[in-house]
């Protein structure tokens, strides 16, 4: 056994699991401590300055420069007492990261001493240039600005003793380098449509959220294990690898009794979790071995996403302290499933109502089946862009797979509402009246049946209703789901002005206003007909009924980013003012941009690997066998020598092809990236990266992992899946 591998193996025999956050107070007694919350606001800042940050969250008020600093000040006291010394913007660039740039509190006195200081310019806006993050050409080197402008409502929140104040990200010229402004536009945008819409139900509410739960699925692995596969380290994901003979097939680790080790690391994150003021509600097994799951209480859509973003980085610093490694990667290992972010989307309104439950009365369940069908229609409407948005590199490796997400978008609404849909489309068309409908229907009995423990759970949809919620199955792990979020928010506040309108036109022509709503309903059911679906998301069938419904599927990324510059695309965001023109086609660069790089890396690790370690080994192995049939000659006659020697000089020929293919397809791998690299434009670039240097990736995994079950696996360099995927 190579010694990088035996020692890591080693070190992995020897861990024991241990707590390094010793919490024995109930949570309730330490929850929120290190979050900026409403609580410690009223406790550190005047009058004044709490009602000015109420209204700059509730109303969209500007906070004057006085009443800044007075924030500011509160702020910095809390936080110096809680033991920061350091300040940050932290913020989302197009890389679906965090970023940081820490500052320090102190200033220099007059007497040689230091005192610590924060004004409200400090707090409300910085400068962290941050020039070298990708930007799609919405910045040039030498006009190189970047500001970042603080979010009031997100609570700030400190880890490591840094202050953390979350922030957006914007150029010189005020457009947007970041994924939390089109959110933030996009839930302003979702929140007027909505309450307009509201207002034909006679129902009134000061402001209507977007609300997110986020399940987030990811992998542990043995941290000397990790820094012994260098596709892990650098590509987050495993290049090489033969499946190990036990794997996810028997199920076993599905909801399974959580490993003691991981068991460890869970609370000692949930612990850290809570005192940030997550409320995490749930832990398991997933389905692959070595996945687990955690999700929270769901929150208003903007504070989910950062709630999101923080527990990455505090699961990776935690998981360090167990020498674990957390593994975002959507794919990181091969033949067992991958994982994504199962985003729980609803709206709700100030007053605590959920527009998408429904309800006890026929006005109300109108209401309810108006946001409804608006919410299908917007997934119809931009089916195409919203699949576009989950597609990447790493979950190109999910989209297909017989694993969710599919490839092609569908909507799963369940049995119970699907008939009544289907009803309501047939006895419109016949002319029947509202007051018909609502009683034939019996919508006061029908519709408050659909709750969530009766509304089947379609695992194969990758946008499905489940009894007051749509669940996002297609989002990526690793990624920063706000983009996504903000096509999903935007597509359907556009799906919201239209109802209204036509609603609004039906009544002036003198429709009673129920009349006029469930005729709307009507045409909004029958024009997005075509994305309902009940059945196997993964099958075949499906795929060619999608075809023939005129629904595009992703069959190849690069080609799936161009639905970002559809017409359709470019005038959603543009009549709803999220992004502009220039944003759009910034957003389609980046994303083309860094597809070609991680497959850079990809294509630059596997070469390493195949030509420093695999073909070394293979060579050492079939010497090996070359040493042992020479020895045989030897010893023994010409017959004996013939019988004993056959198989061995199978072996030492199907090396050799092996070893021969290998360096024939690193050559052509390498030949393939120097001609794409030729191209300057990135989408043509990227396009093909995709269509000739990924296929030569995968051909080198296959031979590779076809030698790893020919070589002695003493020598095999690398930790196998075997050892990376069970902890114990």
């Amino acid at each position: 056994m190579s010694s990088f591998r035996k020692r890591a193996l080693d070190e992995f025999s020897m861990h024991k699991p241990e707590r390094f956050f010793i919490e024995t107070l109930p949570v309730s007694e330490y929850f929120g401590n290190n979050l900026f919350d409403v609580e410690k606001m009223r406790r550190y800042l005047s009058a004044e300055a709490f009602d000015a940050v109420q209204d700059s969250i509730y109303q969209g008020k500007k906070i004057g420069r006085e009443v800044s600093n007075q924030i500011a000040s509160g702020m910095k006291a809390w936080a110096v007492e809680k033991g920061a010394t350091h300040y940050t913007h932290w913020f989302h660039p197009l890389t679906d990261a965090t970023a940081e740039k820490h500052e320090a509190f102190v200033d220099p006195s007059k007497n040689g001493g230091v005192f610590e200081n924060f004004r409200g310019e400090a707090l409300v806006q910085q400068e962290p240039d941050a020039s070298s993050f990708p930007n799609g050409g919405l910045r040039n080197t030498f006009e190189a600005r970047g500001y970042t402008a603080w979010d009031p409502t997100s609570p700030a929140f400190i880890i490591d003793q840094t202050l953390c104040i979350p922030s957006v990200f914007v150029s010189y010229t005020g457009e947007s380098l970041d994924q939390k402004t089109p959110h933030l536009k996009s839930l302003q945008t979702l929140d007027r449509a909505a309450s307009e819409l509201l207002d034909l139900f006679d129902q009134k509410a000061c402001r209507v959220n977007a609300v997110l739960g986020i399940e987030q699925e990811y992998f542990l692995v043995d941290e000397a294990l990790f820094r012994a596969r260098p596709d892990l380290m650098l590509c987050g994901r495993t290049l090489i690898g033969h499946t190990a003979a036990k794997d996810q097939q028997l199920e076993d680790h599905y909801f399974g009794a959580i490993p003691s080790r991981v068991m460890s690391f869970m609370k000692d994150f949930e612990t850290e979790a809570y005192k940030l003021g997550v409320v995490l509600k749930t832990r398991h097994n997933e389905v692959a071995p070595n996945q687990f799951e955690f999700a929270p209480y769901h929150a208003e859509a903007n504070l989910s996403v950062d709630q999101n973003l923080m527990m990455m980085i505090l699961m990776r610093k935690i998981a360090k302290r167990h020498k674990l490694k957390v593994l975002f990667h959507e794919k990181p290992f091969a033949g067992i499933n991958g994982s994504g972010k199962h985003c729980n989307w609803s709206l709700i309104t100030d007053k605590g109502a959920n527009l998408l439950s429904p309800g006890k009365t026929p006005g109300r369940n109108l209401q309810f089946l108006s946001f409804f069908v608006s919410v299908i229609k917007a997934v119809y409407e931009h089916h195409h862009l919203l699949m576009a948005s989950v597609a990447s590199l790493n979950n190109s490796h999910r989209l297909g797979g017989n694993e969710a997400p599919p490839a092609v978008m569908s909507v799963f609404v369940g049995r119970t509402l699907s008939t009544i849909l289907d009803s309501i489309d047939k006895m419109v068309s016949d002319n029947i009246s509202a007051d018909e409908i609502i009683n034939s229907l019996n919508i006061v009995g029908k519709i408050p049946e659909i709750l969530p423990d009766n509304t089947d759970r379609n695992r194969t949809s990758p946008f499905a209703f489940t009894g007051n919620r749509f669940e996002f199955r297609a989002v990526g792990s690793s990624v920063n789901v706000a983009s996504s979020m903000y096509i999903l928010n935007t597509a359907v506040a556009q799906q919201l002005v239209q109802f209204k309108q036509r609603a609004c036109d039906r009544i002036e022509s003198g429709a009673s206003r129920d009349e006029a709503i469930i005729e709307t309903i009507k045409e909004f059911i029958n024009e997005s007909s075509a994305i309902r679906f009940e059945g196997n998301g993964y099958s075949r069938e499906w795929l060619e009924e999608a075809n023939r419904r005129g629904l595009k599927g992703i069959s190849n990324v690069p080609e799936a980013f161009k639905a970002f510059l559809e017409e359709k695309s470019i005038f959603l965001m543009r009549d709803m003012d999220v992004l502009t023109d220039r944003e759009i086609e910034a957003r389609y660069e980046v994303m083309n941009e860094i597809y070609i790089k991680k497959l850079q890396i990809e294509a630059r690790v596997i070469g390493d690997l195949t030509i420093n370690h695999i073909i070394p080994t293979a060579i050492k192995f079939q010497n090996t066998l070359i040493d042992n049939v020479r020895g045989i000659k030897e010893l023994f006659g010409p017959e004996e020598y013939k019988i004993m020697s056959e198989r061995q000089l199978i072996a030492i020929k199907k090396i050799s092809g092996y070893i021969q293919q290998l360096r024939e397809d690193f050559h052509f791998l390498i030949e393939a990236r120097k001609e794409a690299n030729k191209i300057e434009n990135f989408p043509e670039r990227a396009m093909v990266y995709s269509n000739t240097v990924l296929p030569y990736i995968d051909k080198l995994r296959r031979v590779v992992d076809k030698l790893e079950m020919v070589v002695d696996d003493e020598l095999w360099p690398l930790p196998k899946y075997r050892e990376l995927l069970f902890l114990r």
